[in-house]
């Protein structure tokens, strides 16, 4: 045998070498790169439950989703500028009760998440009672979970109607990016308390003179973690670098997700969920639709942005990530009974939720790898067993991260005390209908933007089981199965 011949031998004995990750698809480098997520080793991993199948019934059956709607997404500062949160949330409850004809004296409860809440309205579960003028013996209320606002909103819906306390619930959340609180400094606010308890004009002339120039220098918003100091973008950079994460790959998933949300409304997909609205203070114009998505993005033009968050040697862009965004979502939780006996046909069922959290200070995101373990181990389901998978895209970079996670048997091994990974997803059955990068990211919104997108997709295509999983700040993730049958 030739030279020749045995060195091709031994050629084809080798694994194939993957091209370097900037030339490398997305799908190519998790798959190369998954044992090289970031873990921390047998016994310092969270504390991840082990659990087995359960049957998430309650005294009247099923968890029901019966319906969903949403307001348009819209940048902040752009055409929902002039709105608040009540205004939004209420927008949509308004249209998702007239949809169903539901019998307002059938809700049972209100609640509805929000990260910014309106100060000087700030439980916005009870005012969505009064500004859809519904009874209001209705109890309201609010939480707060970050990102995963409205997924707490949900879920909480859903323990209530399985412990037997409601039948009807109405679940979302809304964000108003546009209008957060401007604070001021401690002194300005010392002053202020002096000067509304001043009696006379020569006490008040007198706490006014102790005011100095940077006093009254206006703090800005920041979103940042309160523990950590680091901005949610700055922790998400920390995991790019920590899992490899390539430019080239973030770009890639970031250009998936404009281009199927352009083509999700283009074919009038996403026209059904989303909720005609009409601003103040005219309310004489109509948005229709989501005004982030880039129909006309490419790879070429996204490469050309410069990082935001780590300008020197970063990855993550404007482009990458998800922007700041007005909107706000609402759906209908019944009991499968309560739902079967007022003639619904609902979207679909919960058949298992999960949240998990980790240290903000090591991988701020990557909570969904740990919550999406025990959401199928719950719901007796394997993630190759859904047929469709949907993200919240915070940025391209924390869906990589997780991808890897899950693909990875390193982490299983390390991090979830498995002999087997979750597995890899398929990207033809992931955020099939644009994620929040295209679609924008009102943190107190997104989750039921989600879960409605989910179900109304797999009713579009005649599927049955579907994932949800959600990042949020703090280290927290969530996870959800759901089922149309």
């Amino acid at each position: 045998m030739s030279a020749d011949s045995n060195s091709n031998s031994r050629s084809s004995d080798r694994k194939p070498v993957l091209p370097p990750p900037l030339e490398s698809s997305a799908t190519e480098e998790i798959g190369a790169l998954a044992d090289s997520v970031r873990t921390r080793g047998p016994g310092e991993a969270p504390n991840i439950a082990k659990v087995a199948s359960q049957i998430l019934k309650g005294v009247g059956g099923r968890v029901a989703i019966v319906d969903g709607c949403r307001t348009p997404f819209c940048n902040a500062g752009t055409d929902l500028r002039d709105m608040d949160v009540i205004d939004l949330a209420g927008v949509a409850v308004a249209e998702l009760l007239a949809r169903n004809a539901l019998p307002l004296d059938e809700v049972d409860y209100s609640i509805f998440g929000v990260v910014v809440p309106a100060l000087h309205a700030p439980n916005l579960g009870r005012e969505v009672v009064f500004r859809a003028s519904l009874p209001m013996t209705i109890p309201g209320t609010t939480v707060s979970l970050a990102c995963a606002s409205s997924n707490r909103a949900i879920t909480s819906g859903a323990e209530a109607i399985l412990s037997g306390q409601c039948d009807v619930v109405l679940a979302g959340g809304a964000e108003a990016l546009s209008n957060p609180p401007v604070l001021v400094s401690k002194a300005a606010a010392r002053r202020m308390m002096e000067l509304s308890k001043a009696k006379t004009l020569g006490q008040k002339a007198a706490v006014v003179s102790k005011f100095r120039p940077r006093d009254l220098v206006p703090v800005p918003p920041a979103i940042a973690e309160y523990t950590t100091g680091m901005s949610m973008g700055e922790a998400c950079e920390k995991m790019a670098k920590e899992n490899g994460i390539s430019r080239r790959a973030q770009d890639e998933i970031a250009l998936m997700s404009h281009q199927r949300a352009a083509a999700a409304t283009a074919d009038g997909r996403l026209s059904g969920q989303i909720v005609p609205t009409f601003p103040r203070p005219g309310f004489d114009k109509a948005v229709t639709a989501d005004n982030g998505i880039r129909p006309d993005s490419t790879e070429a033009a996204l490469a050309e942005l410069s990082p935001v968050f780590d300008r020197q040697y970063g990855s993550l862009t404007a482009g990458n990530s998800s922007p700041l965004t007005d909107g706000a979502s609402a759906v209908i939780l019944m009991s499968e009974d309560k739902a079967r006996s007022l003639g619904y046909s609902p979207l679909g069922y919960i058949r298992s939720f999960a949240y998990a959290s980790l240290d903000p200070g090591t991988q701020l995101l990557q909570a969904p790898a740990y919550a999406a373990p025990m959401a199928l181990d719950r719901a007796g389901l394997k993630l190759s067993d859904m047929h469709l998978v949907e993200m919240h895209e915070a940025f391209a970079a924390q869906i990589l991260s997780n991808m890897q996670a899950f693909a990875s048997r390193r982490f299983a091994n390390q991090e979830l005390g498995r002999s087997e990974p979750l597995g890899e997803i398929d990207l033809e059955r992931f955020n099939v209908n644009g994620g929040s990068i295209a679609l924008g990211h009102p943190f107190g919104a997104t989750g039921g933007r989600v879960t409605i997108q989910l179900l109304e997709e797999l009713r579009f295509r005649g599927l049955n089981l579907g994932l949800i999983t959600v990042c949020a700040a703090g280290g927290v993730g969530f996870s959800m199965v759901v089922e149309r049958g």
